[in-house]
């Protein structure tokens, strides 16, 4: 019997990345996320690609209710969940403290936090069953604070803090908590942070080789092919020419 991994925001960067290296790998796979279009394309290029099993959930893991109904509503084979890929999260602009909207400020933390705590708890006794391993992508903006970066900051420390609590609360179950923070990865993530303003998006990366989606996603799968006895807790991932949320050698 295949293993299955879970991820959230699976349409699109280290979500649609980390579905299709689990999915070459051998595992069915459950991807999340808000378009259900792209859920089913990438549900019908991976299953043809790898012969593996796909179930796509479209839901905004924002939205409490529907997340513990859509989860709650799985059905038996799919519940044996191994893996749990928290993925969904997003930065909106990047502004100073006074000039910030407060409504990107609502929707960073209602999906950073609040959506991975929702789908966490939800998947919670499928998880305590198998003894699975729960990976949360934090941010190396979730270890140092940097200039306009303060609510998305504030909601990735709040990820590291959670993915500790985990770690220590769930010992009693035998399952794994790895935070997995990267630090600049070319994906939609600054195309999305900019309001889809191209120019402003590709500067994030001038002078410098970011990460791709592929290059976590490889790092994700690593961390659950170790022995049972072993745990990474916490991982940072920087292109060579970062030092880490502040510090780059840009050519």
């Amino acid at each position: 019997m295949r293993k299955i991994v879970f991820i959230s925001g699976a349409t699109a960067g280290f979500g649609k990345a980390c579905a299709e290296k689990f999915a070459k790998e051998g595992y069915d796979v459950i991807i999340n996320g808000r378009r259900e279009e792209r859920l089913r394309s990438i549900k019908s290029e991976i299953e043809t690609q790898y012969g593996i099993s796909v179930l796509t959930l479209a839901f905004d893991v924002r939205d409490r209710d529907m997340v513990f109904e859509k989860i709650n509503g799985l059905e038996e084979p799919w519940r044996k969940i191994n893996v749990l890929i928290n993925n969904a999260g997003l930065a909106l602009g990047r502004d100073y403290f006074d000039d910030a909207d407060i409504d990107d400020w609502d929707t960073m933390i209602d999906t950073n936090v609040k959506g991975l705590l929702y789908v966490s708890k939800a998947l919670m006794p499928f998880l305590i069953a198998t003894k699975g391993h729960i990976l949360n992508l934090g941010s190396v903006a979730g270890k140092e604070v940097y200039d306009k970066g303060n609510v998305y900051c504030a909601s990735k420390f709040a990820v590291d803090a959670i993915s500790k609590s985990m770690r220590i609360d769930l010992l009693r179950h035998g399952i794994k908590v790895t935070a997995i923070n990267p630090g600049a990865a070319e994906t939609e993530f600054s195309l999305v942070r900019f309001n889809g303003d191209e120019e402003k998006a590709r500067s994030v990366y001038n002078g410098l080789q970011p990460l791709t989606g592929a290059d976590v996603a490889d790092v994700i799968y690593y961390c659950t092919t170790l022995p049972a006895h072993v745990c990474i807790n916490d991982l940072v991932i920087c292109p060579t020419r970062q030092a880490d949320a502040i510090y780059f050698n840009r050519k």
